[in-house]
């Protein structure tokens, strides 16, 4: 083969080559590009219901406003460390009956109580529980008293791990138990009043302060456990419901947390005794009159047998009345104790002799029965 003809396969070839990288090239840059992918599948998930309130924040609502806050005496602390809950109208089936002021060992070391209080909105009156925490919030302006004067407290303060009782305003008189101690005058610019519930044409004004609105956002404690034995206590005593007492109870304040029948419980001013009886253990126990049911003699504080006043009953119940010749002495049968005498029975009287109709005399027998019984009394 020669030279000419080699050289035009190698043009050739050289023309081909060039062709077909022309080609791969033209290819490359006309040639749309690949679909991108298909995002990832997203799918939807709802959002978590909102967490249910806890018990200590559920509001209960009533129809009608709460009584005014009874007058009464803080008793002393039992013991140094526990704190002071004031006490509070609450409403259940039977109407507003009192949870009784009383001395609550905190959850804690440095949490103080904020009260419950009732407000007026919506035309019903809602209650918000108290509950323990860092400061005390807002407790609707109400003046419970003993340190809770309408806005924050002032009974008392931490002090490390130990809580001081301010004496001005709290009843702090065994400084043998109690030893830490300090007195602060207390200056209350809010009306003195008993309205104990916010809100409504005849309620409290208040509305909450900057330092409540941060105590309100801060960690909460729920109202422990004595403390809701306490209102369930409270709840099955019938004379602290306010019908039953008129809005003043009897049971006013309890040294300690369900300690109704305990020493040192106090009254309210104007409220009716309890009567109380020696319980098991020798402590005085409170008698809780059952609505309806008559008293006996010793719950009026008389003897047995004597005359009862006319007391009023609840749901129009008569009042105790003695029975017949109550308190008289009366001959007791022996029944057969050896070495006991035999009692003997007072003779009955003799009965009155009944008027013959029409003047009529009696007859000759009778006559003589009489006049045998005559002659043998003689």
């Amino acid at each position: 083969m020669g030279n000419s003809h080699r050289r035009m396969l190698r043009g050739t070839f050289d023309l081909s080559v060039g062709l077909a990288a022309v080609a791969l090239v033209g290819g490359c840059v006309v040639a749309p590009p690949p679909p991108p992918p298909p995002p990832p599948r997203v799918i939807y998930t709802p959002p978590p219901p909102p967490p249910q309130a806890a018990a200590y924040d559920a509001e209960v609502q009533a129809s009608e406003p709460p009584p005014p806050l009874p007058d009464y005496e803080q008793p002393p602390p039992p013991d140094d460390g526990y704190l002071w809950t004031p006490g509070y109208w609450a409403w259940g089936p039977g109407g507003y009956y009192w949870i009784p002021g009383t001395w609550v060992s905190p959850p804690r070391v440095g949490v103080l109580w904020t009260p419950g209080y009732w407000g007026f909105g919506g035309g019903v009156y809602l209650f918000h529980a108290g509950y323990w925490g860092p400061h005390v919030g807002f407790y609707g302006g109400v003046n419970y008293g003993f340190g809770y004067g309408g806005v924050g407290f002032a009974g008392g303060r931490w002090e490390g791990n130990s809580f001081a009782y301010n004496r001005s305003v709290t009843n702090v008189t065994n400084v043998t138990v109690i030893h830490n101690t300090y007195n602060e005058t207390v200056v209350n610019n809010v009306t003195v009043n008993r309205v104990s519930y916010n809100g409504g044409p005849a309620g409290i004004a208040a509305q909450p302060t900057p330092q409540e609105r941060i105590a309100a956002s801060e960690p909460h404690v729920p109202p422990t456990q004595v403390q809701r034995q306490h209102i369930q206590e409270a709840l099955r005593t019938p004379v602290l419901a306010a019908k039953a007492n008129g809005g003043h109870p009897a049971i006013a304040a309890t040294p300690r947390p369900a300690a109704f029948n305990a020493p040192g419980v106090v009254g309210a001013r104007g409220a009716a005794p309890v009567a109380r009886e020696t319980g098991a253990a020798g402590e005085p126990a409170v008698r809780a009159q059952v609505p309806g049911q008559q008293r006996a003699p010793e719950a009026y504080g008389a003897r047995p047998g004597a005359a009862q006043p006319n007391a009023a009953q609840p749901n129009g119940a008569r009042p105790y009345a003695a029975p017949p010749n109550a308190g008289q002495p009366h001959a007791v049968p022996n029944r057969g104790e050896p070495g006991a005498p035999a009692a003997r029975a007072p003779a009955p009287a003799p009965a009155p002799k009944a008027a013959k109709p029409n003047g009529a005399q009696p007859k000759p027998e009778e006559r003589k029965r009489e006049g045998g019984e005559h002659g043998a009394g003689r």
